[in-house]
């Protein structure tokens, strides 16, 4: 089975802040039914009050981001399935949930794993 990566930038989602909350309950309830189906792998949003910085080999911490990933934000879901059209399922039912649609990748396959 592959595992998929379905996200969104937050400011895609056509929300009010009143209606947060109830986008919330929506999500966490597919997170909920992902989980029960067993293709639930991890997910989260990035918490943009915490400023990014990139760590190098020797361990030095510089503040920022590379420029094409300067504006990485938003919520993140990775989920394992059997087929593809099965992720387009689950990334449907997010975009239902989080009220935008979401990109949908496929990690490459590791040997090692």
């Amino acid at each position: 089975m592959a595992k998929y990566l379905i996200s969104f930038p937050s400011g895609e989602m056509a929300c009010t802040p009143d209606e947060l909350p109830a986008v919330a309950d929506a999500a966490h309830a597919v997170v909920r039914e992902a989980k029960a189906a067993g293709v639930w792998v991890f997910g989260g949003g990035i918490d943009e009050a915490v400023p990014p910085v990139r760590v190098a080999a020797d361990g030095s911490v510089t503040p920022g981001t590379y420029p094409q990933t300067q504006r990485l934000e938003g919520g993140y879901s990775v989920l394992e399935c059997a087929t593809r059209e099965e992720a387009v399922h689950w990334a449907a039912k997010i975009a239902a949930a989080c009220r935008c649609a979401q990109e949908l990748r496929v990690f490459m396959h590791d040997p090692e794993v």
